[in-house]
């Protein structure tokens, strides 16, 4: 038998450019592969976007068109939403609204035995009060205002006292044969009337007067018979 022996007659260059060469058609096949299916999946969005979403802005468009003219063959619809707009403001003007009655709380704290009131005016815009009625003396009168002066108020305990009377004007005075008239224009603090003061069961909180110890108050007279209006022109206004 004779032997048969096979030997490699290609260089090792060659035979790693051959190898390079495969594997440079194998990546540039991938490539052209992936390349073909984005550009299939691009051209397949492409035709769903224009063909689907033009379908649904025109169903969309059809049901504005459809129910606008429902709306408007509704008998009275200016008005329901009038009604609308003026329910949803409710809120807010209770929120905003004063709460005068609690001047009849305020006054028999503030006003000196010997001081009457005969005529009281609130003016919520400006925050006025205007105070007329009759005294048995000026000095009366005048510890009448010296009281508003300097009487706070606070809301919570701990809070620091406000004043709740800034500014206490007599506008005008007149001595009669049994007593003095005289008229106040008095500005209050807001928030002595707001309704947005809440305390922790969701109720209007009314604020706490400090009123200082000058004299005798009507709050703490035992005298049923001491009122405090006068019966003169007797009665309170609110703006």
């Amino acid at each position: 038998m004779s032997a048969q022996s096979q030997f490699n007659l290609l260089p090792d260059t060659k035979l790693a450019a051959v190898k390079s060469n495969r594997a440079r058609n194998l990546l540039v096949s991938a490539a052209l592969v992936i390349s073909a299916a984005s550009a299939a999946i691009f051209l397949i969005l492409l035709s769903t976007t224009g063909v689907i979403q033009k379908k649904q802005l025109s169903d969309a468009d059809k049901a504005i068109a459809s129910n606008t003219a429902k709306l408007q063959a509704m008998t009275g619809l200016d008005k329901m939403v009038t009604v609308q707009n003026q329910l949803s403001t409710l809120v807010d003007l209770h929120k905003n609204k004063h709460i005068s009655s609690r001047i009849f709380s305020y006054l028999p704290e503030v006003t000196p035995t010997q001081v009457s009131l005969g005529h009281l005016a609130l003016d919520f815009k400006t925050n006025t009060i205007q105070i007329d009625g009759t005294a048995d003396s000026q000095k009366s009168v005048n510890t009448f205002i010296d009281t508003l002066k300097f009487t706070n108020y606070i809301v919570n305990s701990g809070d620091s006292p406000k004043s709740a009377f800034p500014s206490v004007v007599e506008s005008s005075f007149s001595i009669g044969t049994k007593n003095v008239s005289y008229s106040l224009n008095v500005t209050f603090d807001p928030a002595l009337f707001a309704n947005n003061i809440l305390d922790s069961k969701g109720h209007a909180k009314a604020p706490t007067l400090q009123v200082p110890k000058l004299t005798t108050t009507r709050s703490v007279t035992d005298d049923p018979a001491n009122l405090l209006f006068n019966g003169q022109n007797s009665g309170a206004g609110g703006r």
